[in-house]
């Protein structure tokens, strides 16, 4: 499958509209998820059968350590198949409060060279109610685990703190009330929205979490961390997160120094958004490792950004990662990444590990 992938596939894939793409695999694995059939298909070619990998953090079992980071499936629609292609879990998402039509398009480009996409979704989506019923209407795969991403609505009504902070409460609110998603994720970084990073410092970061704080909740909360902030500053988040209900960390989102392109060629001539993949990695391990270091067990964290091989799975695990998140791995490298991630952790010193129970 890998070879399959490889020569054949992905170089057909490469010449259509990466847009296009991702809307065609999302219709294919809805359809293959609602049929016993279809499931099986997916799962003969990509599906993890090694020894049971007992992998627990904050208190959820996951089957497999490596999930679909969110920005993929934004709608929820991959929500009952995607266990069949070794995840362990969907975060799902980002979710807005009000729908969201996304920004104008060209909203991903490939930079083939550098293995990243350049990401300018504009946090497309149908709002939670629609994907809180979507998900109502999805029968959950046995020992998979659904989490949500929220992010704050993207329009001109939310420009202003206040607001912002009240369209992010409704959605987490709602999600709780209709009793949806195994944890929760709040989207701070997202570079392509109005008003920009606008709860990406202390000063703003901790109105929102007192507000989040009231809502009652009782799953893992994380903050999903930009990478793009110096030590000093991604510290001081983590000393307000450490004041709050937050049980940890995703490090993190895209990456918005469009300096570090390796081949800035084949980069579009005006760039709108966030680096995705190979051009996240360094950053991202760095933050997990400094992040481990100081803080110890206080958060867990999610690693994600450049896991594009096993070595880089296992190199955000060896430096501090409870969880592994991915995307861009799975485009460049093939479906058949994360198959290749369980194996190895079967075979490592990692199995069986338990993470903050």
């Amino acid at each position: 499958m890998k070879w399959l992938y490889q020569r054949i596939l992905k170089p057909i894939l490469f010449l259509l509209d990466p847009e296009l793409v991702h809307n065609l695999f999302v219709q294919f694995g809805a359809f293959c998820g609602k049929t016993k059939l279809g499931r099986c298909f997916v799962r003969s070619l990509y599906g993890y059968k090694g020894k049971p990998i007992n992998w627990t953090v904050d208190g959820i079992s996951y089957a497999s350590p490596v999930l679909l980071a969110a920005g993929f499936d934004y709608n929820g629609k991959l929500a009952g198949v995607l266990d069949t292609v070794s995840f362990g879990g969907d975060e799902i998402g980002s979710v807005t409060a009000r729908p969201t039509k996304g920004n104008p398009k060209p909203r991903l480009r490939r930079m083939v060279k550098s293995k990243s996409l350049v990401v300018y979704k504009g946090l497309k989506n149908d709002g939670v109610e629609a994907i809180i019923q979507r998900l109502k209407n999805t029968k959950k795969p046995k020992n998979f685990i659904w989490g949500i991403s929220i992010a704050k609505t993207n329009d001109d009504q939310t420009v202003t703190t206040k607001a912002g902070i009240q369209d992010y409460c409704y959605s987490f609110r709602r999600l709780n009330e209709e009793n949806i998603g195994d944890f929760y994720t709040i989207n701070i970084s997202c570079p392509n929205v109005h008003g920009g990073e606008s709860f990406t410092s202390p000063e703003l970061l901790s109105p929102l979490l007192k507000e989040l704080d009231k809502i009652p909740c009782d799953r893992p909360i994380y903050l999903k961390m930009p990478i793009n902030l110096d030590w000093e500053e991604f510290q001081a988040l983590l000393t307000i997160a450490d004041q709050h209900r937050v049980h940890g960390v995703v490090i993190g989102n895209l990456n918005k120094n469009y300096d570090e392109a390796n081949y800035p060629e084949e980069a579009p001539e005006n760039y709108r958004g966030g680096l995705s993949g190979l051009l996240c990695k360094k950053r991202s391990t760095d933050l997990i490792r400094r992040t481990k270091t100081t803080w110890g067990n206080r958060f867990t964290i999610i690693g994600c950004g450049g896991i594009l091989s096993v070595d880089d799975a296992i190199e955000k695990l060896d430096a501090g990662a409870d969880l592994l998140q991915l995307i861009s791995g799975m485009i460049f490298e093939g479906p058949h990444l994360m198959k290749d991630i369980c194996k190895a952790i079967e075979g490592n010193v990692a199995l069986d590990k338990t993470m903050k129970n």
